[in-house]
């Protein structure tokens, strides 16, 4: 029977790296899965932080998340929402990616332009895009002075959700561009030399070498931009507060809505594990992903 090497354990070089690991896991600990394991526990409880405290009721959140068609129809406008917003804001920041790659005039001010709505506020945007869509606002304006009818955007059922899919669009757009222009320096020019050699044009060398070189940089900003939508909160919460009829109500101002104004932590724990699950299988395939990348290199 095989003893445990505690020489092996207790040498130099591994408690150095003890030492070293101990501020990182101590922060994760605290930070990251000692929440996560409250809120596993709390998901299986009932009642509220109150003199009467908790009850364990087991699975019974679940199963109420089961049969409530309002957790069903916020489930259905997230996965909508999150559609509707991922595949414009992978689209758009390649095709300005591709465009900035080039020399062209002022692409520095260009590049910079188009990160700035990135790293602005979500709630000073939100207000913004609250004034622009409003019944009497500079958006219906414009639609009167060209003889269109005015469109009540944030007390429609139809045009609610696209309006904030818009803002949520033209906040990642920068970050998923910088991402590309990153993984375009990766691919050597002498791959587009070889290929206009061969007589290939725009769309081919785009198909054949562009594409196939940014698959790491995509399945990365598939994830990040999934997620982001995911966990988007602010937008819902300035402009619509899920309005109207619940149409525009998201998983995350779900669980909100659940802990704290309705005060049922165990329900909301429980809608709050299945948005971790969600995200967990995102970062999961992207991790395969991206090992079955590095096996084939």
């Amino acid at each position: 029977m095989l003893k445990p090497d505690f020489k092996s354990f207790l040498d130099r070089d591994t408690i150095a790296a003890w030492i070293f690991l101990a501020p990182a896991l101590i922060f994760l600990g605290i930070f990251l899965f000692f929440p996560i394991a409250y809120l596993l526990g709390l998901s299986f409880t009932t009642g509220s932080f109150s003199s009467t405290g908790i009850q364990w009721i087991g699975l019974r959140n679940y199963l109420r998340l089961i049969v409530n068609p309002d957790f069903w129809q916020v489930l259905g406008n997230t996965t909508y929402f999150t559609i509707a917003t991922v595949v414009p804001s992978l689209i758009i920041p390649l095709a300005l990616a591709s465009l900035l790659n080039q020399s062209i005039a002022l692409r520095g001010v260009l590049r910079t332009a188009y990160f700035l709505p990135s790293i602005t506020s979500l709630v000073a945007v939100g207000l913004g895009f609250r004034w622009l869509f409003q019944n009497q606002g500079p958006v219906n304006n414009f639609l009167i002075n060209f003889g269109w009818e005015p469109i009540p955007w944030l007390n429609s059922t139809i045009w609610a959700m696209p309006v904030i899919i818009l803002l949520t669009i033209w906040k990642q757009i920068g970050f998923n561009m910088v991402v590309f222009l990153a993984g375009l320096q990766t691919i050597p020019q002498s791959r587009y030399e070889a290929a206009e050699l061969d007589g290939a044009n725009g769309w081919q060398k785009f198909w054949y070498i562009t594409l196939p070189g940014l698959r790491p940089s995509l399945v990365f900003a598939i994830v990040t931009t999934a997620i982001f939508t995911l966990r988007s909160f602010e937008q819902v919460y300035i402009i619509t507060g899920g309005g109207p009829l619940n149409s525009t109500n998201i998983l995350v101002y779900y669980i909100y809505q659940e802990a704290f104004a309705r005060f049922d932590f165990g329900y909301a724990a429980a809608a709050a594990t299945v948005l971790l699950l969600i995200a967990l299988i995102l970062v999961y395939f992207q991790l395969k992903i991206t090992s079955e990348e590095k096996e084939n290199y």
